[in-house]
């Protein structure tokens, strides 16, 4: 994720800044709001440099598993439905893979087994408290400094050193090279085929934010340059050769997985270009060769979620004027808008005045409002949402996410069958549900029950909009709902109960049941 300074000059590091249960109780009823029923709320996880998950390298597997466990269910407490975790930091991998050595970020030592598989357990977890788990990986990054004898000695970078180039003190496979791209995307797509993935996720690295060096590709652009005489034009083609190229692949594998990129939030300047927005920041179609608008509108992503990192009314990078811009480039196509939002500079240390308000962040989704376009948020990253240190997470939580939320509908799997209705009953002690799969399956297995409460009989068919949702239950860890009201007088009440697939397709919903004591 790009850091502070990347909206000024693009000076950056990368990104270094038990049993399951059976019944699951709604903390609170919550009062009919206006908004979508629809929601991405996405919460990054980093594995890099130890800066969210694991909290320090070498720690023992249950403590692994212990404080991963811990970070989700903090994150379904606040409302997030989305853990986006980062599972190939730089060139190397959270999970057994043939092509890349394990992840020092966990051992402490490059290629060293943990002896268990972090990645299996992680989709796992977030799957039984109903988060949908986006897999997300760097593609180019290959390591936090220059020197490729650091590197593990079976380190691909090591076979083959004429895929490596060093800038900025740090180590990148070359996008320009055919072999580079083939061979990032064969160890990508191992974790797309073996795991049971919601989506696939690209941060903001193809080619490094820019220094006062040239990017060292001048041997890969003699060679490969395919007759471009611009060396600009050349590696956009390369960033989109693997974008394009890594969307086919997705889709072939896992049709349902959601592909999408969150990029450096400016695409151009309109004083370079009169279609881009109008901000004075780093571009990433020059700087980072990043054609994050072309992306969209081709239809090679699913969704794009470009980190806005930025307060309402900052001078070079307002928020104000790049949601709306965002906004207008994905109106109208099948492409989900999603705002990388940032968790760490509410109340940091040296930030500007609207940075020390709580409020700021739930401005930013007011505003999100009242764009049509955007589907939700991601929010960089785990630790700091855990610290939230003026309250900013908590209060747009309390201002914007009073109820659960749907996980956003892809356009293209819209149409494919939902699940089958589950079964509503009243439990024994009459103030709880008892909810069971569908007697009569169809479509895809059930993620969550969605819970609509209702004041009076709703009728034979009862509405499934938004002011009567008041609940989402992960399907693998439920078979009650007991109402917050239920011991307080909740006689008379009615529910409904539909089930939802991991794709956010959602059944209709059976026989509405009311609680017949409290």
């Amino acid at each position: 994720m790009a850091t502070a300074a990347t909206a000024l000059t693009g000076s950056v590091t990368a990104a270094r800044p038990a049993d399951r249960p059976t019944t699951v109780a709604a903390s609170t009823e919550v009062a009919a709001t206006a908004g979508s029923k629809r929601q991405m709320r996405g919460l990054w996880i980093t594995t890099l440099d130890n800066i969210d998950w694991p909290d320090s390298p070498g720690l023992d597997a249950d403590t692994l598993r212990a404080d991963f466990v811990a970070l989700l269910d903090g994150a379904r407490a606040i409302g997030f439905n989305a853990v986006f975790v980062q599972v190939r930091p730089a060139a190397d991998a959270l999970w057994p893979s043939p092509f890349e050595p394990w992840s020092q970020w966990l051992t402490g030592t490059q290629g060293q087994d943990p002896g268990w598989d972090p990645l299996a357990f992680m989709v796992l977890a977030a799957h039984e408290r109903g988060l949908a788990f986006h897999a997300w990986f760097n593609p180019f990054r290959v390591a936090l400094q220059p020197d490729r004898s650091q590197l593990v000695a079976t380190h691909p970078a090591r076979r083959h050193p004429d895929w490596v180039v060093a800038y900025r003190d740090e180590l990148y496979y070359n996008p320009g090279i055919p072999a580079v791209r083939a061979f990032v995307q064969q160890a990508i797509m191992d974790a797309v085929v073996r795991y049971d993935l919601d989506g696939v996720h690209f941060d903001d690295y193809f080619y490094p934010y820019p220094s006062e060096d040239e990017f060292p590709d001048d041997e890969a652009f003699a060679a490969y340059g395919r007759g471009f005489g611009d060396r600009a034009a050349w590696r956009r083609d390369n960033a989109d050769r693997m974008v394009r190229e890594m969307r086919d692949h997705v889709r072939a594998a896992r049709p349902e997985a959601v592909y999408g990129i969150s990029p450096f939030g400016v695409w151009r300047n309109d004083t370079t270009d009169p279609d881009g927005s109008a901000t004075t920041a780093l571009q990433s179609y020059d700087s980072l060769h990043s054609d994050t608008r072309g992306w969209v509108r081709k239809g090679w992503v699913d969704y794009i979620a470009p980190q806005l990192y930025w307060h309402i009314g900052f001078t070079v990078a307002d928020y104000a004027v790049l949601a709306p811009w965002w906004a207008r480039q994905t109106a109208g196509t099948d492409t989900q808008l999603w705002i990388g939002q940032s968790a760490s500079r509410p109340g940091a240390p040296g930030r500007p005045a609207p940075w020390q308000d709580p409020a700021e962040l739930s401005r930013h989704l007011t505003l999100n409002a009242t764009l049509p376009a955007i589907g939700g948020d991601l929010f960089f990253s785990a630790r700091t949402v855990g610290i939230d240190r003026i309250g900013a997470v908590r209060r747009l939580a309390a201002d914007h996410w009073q109820r659960p939320a749907l996980a956003p509908l892809l356009p293209r799997l819209a149409l494919a069958a939902p699940p089958g209705p589950p079964l509503l009953t009243l439990a024994p002690d009459r103030t709880s549900l008892r909810i069971t799969p569908s007697p009569h399956p169809g479509g895809p297995r059930p993620f969550q029950y969605a819970v609509y409460r209702y004041d009076s009989h709703p009728g034979p068919t009862p509405p499934l909009e938004l002011p009567y949702l008041t609940a989402l239950l992960p399907a693998l860890a439920t078979d009650h709902y007991l109402p917050a009201n239920a011991a307080a007088g909740a006689a008379g009440t009615w529910y409904a109960v539909t089930a939802v697939d991991r794709s956010g397709r959602e059944s209709h919903a059976g026989p509405p049941v009311a609680i017949t004591a409290g």
